[in-house]
This record gives structure tokens, sequence and C-alpha cells, in this order.
């Protein structure tokens, strides 16, 4: 048996595009309180009475768009990308992956790696930017788990790597594919957060008036709006991309008072003042999915067309490429 263990981690997927399957995804992922971080009573009843029951049917036809004869792209991504790993390492490691909702699940595994016994644990939460609603809770959900094991191994938690050369070189490989300098604007979209969570980060610092879109602020190590905004910079600087050749936005949002820039609406604009072709990089998802395949890929296109754009492409993700297996090792450090 391996002394180490490399758990990859990604948000999950339901089981099938189905009603059912999906109503129990979205059940389990929204009832995080990391995720929606209201009073428990008043989360229950948004989310079980309202959000879910409402949501699942729209959420099962966006699936099924998504899926493909293989299944959910983002779980058979994460195996293929965990085997790739595995081969990149020395016998004395096992590369596992994970979903924090939906299987395999967060659990199912780390009852597996438990029976192991092994070393050392590597915690890896496949989010560039740290978030509480997606590497914090992966975080609490691994220490809540391990704490009554036994014998606890060494646990290491790899954080934030949205500024790691191996991550920016590897999307930058990724996005050169496409001959960035042929488009009109690039659009560097992620996804979007409510404010009150990023202001709970630096609550004496005032999120709308931080210049976080111009340079990156002291207090801004784990503000998820700084460092997406920081993300940008990297990659445009690497490409060579001048500062009125690119756009930073945030999709997925479930209100106005989340992140703006909205990406729908800084598409409108540069359709509006005469952009025909613009490219989408959506750095802070690794993996495709619902937001990036269906969300930028289907309705962004048709919603920048109507707008009077030409053609609007997306940058297919890292997914289970060879240069993220390689920037994954670089990351670890091992």
């Amino acid at each position: 048996m391996a002394k180490n263990i490399i758990l990859l981690i990604n948000t999950g997927t339901p089981d099938k595009p189905e009603v059912p399957q999906v109503r129990r995804y979205l059940s389990e992922f929204l009832n995080d309180k990391r995720v929606i971080d209201l009073p428990w009573l008043l989360r229950k009843i948004l989310v079980n009475l309202i959000i879910v029951p409402f949501r699942a049917p729209k959420s099962t036809k966006l699936y099924k768009k998504l899926w493909t004869p293989k299944g959910s792209p983002l779980l058979y991504n994460l195996i293929n990308l965990a085997n790739k790993v595995q081969s990149r390492v020395s016998k004395d490691y096992q590369v596992v992956g994970a979903m924090r909702y939906g299987n395999p699940s967060l659990q199912s595994v780390l009852a597996g790696i438990k029976a192991q016994s092994p070393e050392q644990i590597v915690v890896f939460p496949l989010f560039p930017h740290y978030a509480s609603a997606t590497t914090g809770s992966i975080h609490e959900y691994v220490l809540n788990e391990v704490k009554s094991w036994n014998v606890i191994p060494e646990i290491r938690f790899v954080g934030q790597f949205y500024s790691n050369p191996a991550f920016i070189d590897a999307f930058v490989k990724q996005i050169r594919k496409y001959e960035p300098q042929t488009y009109d604007h690039i659009v560097f979209s992620y996804h979007g957060l409510p404010m009150r969570q990023i202001q709970k980060v630096h609550p004496d610092q005032d999120c709308y008036q931080c210049k976080c879109s111009d340079e990156f602020p002291q207090h801004g190590g784990f503000c998820y709006k700084a460092t997406c905004y920081e993300t940008s910079r990297l990659l445009a600087a690497k490409l060579e991309l001048p500062a009125e050749k690119f756009s930073t936005s945030f999709q997925s949002r479930l209100s106005k008072n989340w992140l703006t820039p909205f990406t729908d609406s800084t598409l409108r604009k540069l359709a509006h003042s005469g952009s025909k072709r613009v490219l989408v990089v959506a750095p802070a998802f690794v993996a495709d999915c619902l937001e990036t395949l269906v969300e930028i890929g289907d309705e962004y296109q048709q919603l920048f067309k109507e707008e009077g754009g030409a053609e609007l492409l997306l940058v297919e993700s890292l997914n289970d490429k060879d240069d993220w297996a390689d920037a994954i090792i670089k990351i670890i450090n091992i």
C-alpha cells in the first residue's frame, strides 16, 4: 500500500441527468452552510422548499445538454486526470479523485483511505482561488471526518494556486491554441459569489470601494475577487495582451448582489461597441462543466450573436491535459 495519498477533489455532478438525481445533488450541494451562508432554519426552508423543487427540473434540462456518451465531463475528466497524475509519481503515492458533492463521494473515498492507514494525505481542492464555499468547505469536511480516526495521518492541504507559474503556464498554453491575438476582445470569466461572502474575508475593507481591479491590494490574500483580477493580469501579461484588449467578469449569478461586472452584461456591451469576435476564458474552472460548456459555450454564445456579435468561442479548460497533470505535480511540489 502507498504511504502517501494525493486526493484530488472537485465540486461534483449528479449521477444522471434526470430529475431525481439532480434533485439529490442540488440538495446536498445547496444545504452546505458554506455555500448558502444563512441561518440553519432559513437555509433549510429556502433550499428544500423553494430552490431545489423549482430548480431541479430546469437544471436537469441543462445537464442533458452537458452529458456525453461517457457521462459527465467533470467526472470522467477527474478520473482521467487522477490516472495521469498517478503515472507521474512514485509507487509511494496513490492518487485518488473525489467529489465534494455527489459521487465518488468524499466520505466514501476517505473511508477507503482510512482502511489503508497512510502516513500522509495531500488534499488538493481543484479550485485556483480560495472561497469558503469551495476550498473552505472541503478543508472543513476533511478535518471533521479525519478527527475521529484512531490513527490520524499527516494532512497537507494544498491552498489556492491561481498565481502558481505552473498553473498560469498550463492555461496560457491552452489559450494560445486559439490564437487570441486574432480576436477583438478576450473575456476572463469567473464564477460569481455573493458580495457578502467576499466582504467576510476582509470586514474592515469595503469591497465596493476596493481598487483590486487595478492592482492587487495588501488585504487581498484570500479575497476571491482580488485573486480573480490578479489571475487575469497574470494571464494577460504572459499572453502580451494590452489592457484594452481584455476584461474580467463574473458569471452564474443568482441575484444582483453578486460580484460584478456580470459576464452577460460585459458581452452585451462588447457586441454593442462593435466587437465581432470574442474569446472567453474561464480560469476559475480547471475542468469543463455546466458553467463553461452550457452557460458560456451555449447560452452566452447565443446572447452575443443576438446582440450583434458574430463569433464567441470558449477556450477548453485544462480538464485531463498532460500539461495540467504536470502542473499539479509542481504545485504539490513532490
